[in-house]
């Protein structure tokens, strides 16, 4: 039988940010119709607005994460809840310092034309750095907290994890290119690789279709912290139908494939990205590499579920 969740506190300094990241979502949005202008070739609004999603999507998710530490360890709870506090406060200073370059039509990130443009830009970074921080000793904590199922635990354990070096991943982003470096336009970074920023780019996320784009593994990377326990949801919930599924250790099994399958993913996209190879023109070693990666997963999870095939066989391995 499935443990049940533990008990949730959330933490209210978190979803007040995402509430207003809502908000903010909502006014970018409307900006997109209304505001003609452009910056780097992008829509002024569509930073804003990806940032908005992005910032509180993680807010209600650290939110949940925080909340799952047990009420008995009250000074673990309270070094969590500070923790979390730092990551609403720095983030919503990144968000001010975006917005309010968007209203001005200027870009924010990698801006360096004048001292106050790179004023700001220091103060982005060290609010991303101190995020990063901050998120440690949650997951620090996390890793030592009872959450029940074990499926369940690996899955909010790893995708905090897997999270952390995806937002680490941005740091590749912040190096000068060579044309910066021979050409200086009061500009230091990149998204892209191998082409200037502002090139084509796919609806919405703005990924370069023609070029290398560190945004990509920036983006798998953080989102391991939502993808993996939803999946650990869902495999509990098919595990209600699914004989092979029933037990806790069997889900945990397969939800380790997962994982690994995860990282191999978020290397290759990563090593795709710095090689200057879009996304959407990948080459036949990425997409051979890509198709090993899922056989690979595949005969994993065959062989961590093959002992319940067996007759009286009723939990992994005996």
């Amino acid at each position: 039988m499935t443990p049940a969740p533990p008990a949730i506190r959330w933490h209210r300094p978190l979803l007040w940010l995402a509430l207003a990241m809502a908000g903010l979502a909502v006014v970018a949005l409307i900006g997109l119709f209304v505001d003609p202008r452009t910056v780097t070739g992008a829509p002024l609004w569509a930073k804003p607005l990806k940032f908005a999603l992005s910032v509180g999507i993680y807010a209600v998710t650290l939110s949940w994460l925080i909340g799952l530490l047990p009420g008995t360890f009250a000074r673990r709870r309270r070094l969590a809840w500070w923790a979390g506090t730092a990551a609403a406060v720095f983030l919503l200073v990144e968000m001010v310092i975006i917005v309010g370059a968007a209203a001005g039509g200027l870009t924010s990130h990698f801006n360096v034309s004048t001292p106050f443009h790179a004023a700001l830009w220091s103060v982005m970074a060290a609010s991303i750095v101190t995020v990063w921080v901050a998120a440690v000793p949650i997951a620090v904590l996390l890793f030592r907290a009872d959450l029940g199922d074990p499926a369940r635990a690996l899955a909010v354990r790893s995708g905090l994890i897997i999270a952390l070096v995806g937002m680490g991943l941005a740091f590749l982003m912040t190096g000068p290119t060579a044309t910066q470096l021979d050409d200086y336009q009061g500009i230091v970074g990149a998204h892209t690789v191998g082409v200037a920023d502002g090139g084509p780019g796919l609806p919405v996320l703005g990924w370069s279709t023609v070029a290398g784009d560190l945004r990509i593994p920036h983006f798998v990377g953080m989102h391991a912290l939502q993808v993996l326990p939803l999946v650990a949801l869902l495999l509990e919930v098919l595990g209600r139908r699914i004989t092979l599924l029933a037990h806790p250790l069997a889900r945990r099994g397969v939800l380790r494939v997962l994982v690994g399958l995860y990282l191999g993913v978020l290397v290759l996209v990563t090593g795709q990205a710095l090689a200057g190879e879009s996304i959407v023109r990948p080459s036949g070693l990425v997409l051979a590499l890509g198709a090993a990666l899922v056989a690979a997963a595949a005969l994993a999870t065959a062989v961590t579920l093959r002992p319940n095939l067996q007759p009286n066989r009723r939990t992994p391995g005996g």
